[in-house]
């Protein structure tokens, strides 16, 4: 009896259905997932990569090629080059030294850039420690407009923006550009969040030892928070290396334009040196993204999990 009672209990337990694990699925899906990311990265990388390629082409190899452009069969695909007859260096000569406009353009995106990181490097973390550690009547209420700036796209704060800078003398003016990416909404809220998470505890540990506000903020907080500022600041990078709608709004000198604003029309006049002013354009943004990459992804993981 006992042995049939325990085959019975067998057989039950064989035919109850498996719940779904996500762990299970996770470690069968890995390869597929790897092989889909893979093509996926792959498919990002492939104009970059092909960017840089054609800059090394020789102006007139790369000119007979984009004239193709206008006047390739609908019916047959475009032809890839994959190699250059000769590698040349021409393209940047002519871009950086006998054009020497692409480089003032090119220094305009780098004051522009510079300008508003050290702006916000100041502003935004005391004023996310201020929302996130002290309590003070209407507090809520001011992040509550924060989100609302949040939300609202530029075209809705548009009007008013112009009217506050030319009040304030600065309109046409690189600080037009500069000063109102100083208080970026969205920046602020992500550094709030994640200071919202620190532990009591850390702080008054440092009280405990003495530290003002000032030296909590610089000494316990500031380091605690490095990831997400980190990735605040190549996010931000760039938003300021392709800013167009700000500086064609605020500034009517075509000599103070960043180079985001005139790439097109330098690439328009001078068709031979378009990969060239692509990929300088390019290369500051990567090199930002690979020095924060581990920043960006442990600020995101620090982020789910809270």
């Amino acid at each position: 009896m006992q042995i049939s009672k325990t085959a019975n209990q067998t057989a039950a337990r064989r035919k109850k259905p498996r719940r779904f694990s996500f762990r299970h699925w996770w470690k069968k899906s890995r390869p597929l997932t790897f092989v889909l990311l893979c093509v996926i990265a792959a498919v990002m990388l492939i104009p970059i990569v092909f960017t840089f390629l054609y800059s090394f082409f020789p102006k007139s190899e790369i000119s007979d090629y984009l004239n193709q452009r206008s006047s390739y069969d609908v019916s047959k695909w475009l032809p890839v080059l994959f190699s250059p007859s000769q590698v040349s260096l021409r393209q940047y000569y002519k871009i950086l030294i006998e054009q020497p406009q692409y480089l003032k353009l090119f220094l305009n995106s780098v004051k522009y850039s510079v300008g508003i990181l050290l702006g916000q490097a100041v502003i935004i973390p005391m004023t996310a420690y201020g929302l996130s550690r002290f309590r003070f009547k209407g507090r809520d209420a001011l992040f509550f407009l924060v989100l609302v700036l949040m939300l609202l796209p530029f075209q809705v704060t548009m009007a008013p923006s112009v009217m506050t800078l030319r009040a304030l003398g600065i309109l046409n003016t690189p600080w037009a550009v500069i000063l109102p990416m100083w208080f970026s909404p969205f920046y602020l809220f992500l550094v709030r969040q994640f200071m919202l998470g620190l532990p009591n505890e850390l702080l008054e540990a440092g009280q405990m030892d003495g530290a003002g506000t000032f030296r909590c903020l610089w000494q316990v907080v500031l380091p605690v928070c490095r990831p997400i500022i980190g990735a605040s600041v190549a996010l931000s990078f760039a938003d300021c290396w392709n800013l167009v709608e700000q500086p064609l709004i605020y500034l009517t000198d075509s000599s103070q334009q960043p180079l985001s604003v005139m790439f097109n029309q330098i690439n328009t006049d001078s068709t031979d040196v378009a990969f060239a002013g692509a990929a300088l354009y390019i290369l500051p943004m990567l090199l930002v993204y690979l020095y924060f990459q581990d920043d960006i992804l442990l600020g995101v993981q620090l982020s789910e999990l809270k």
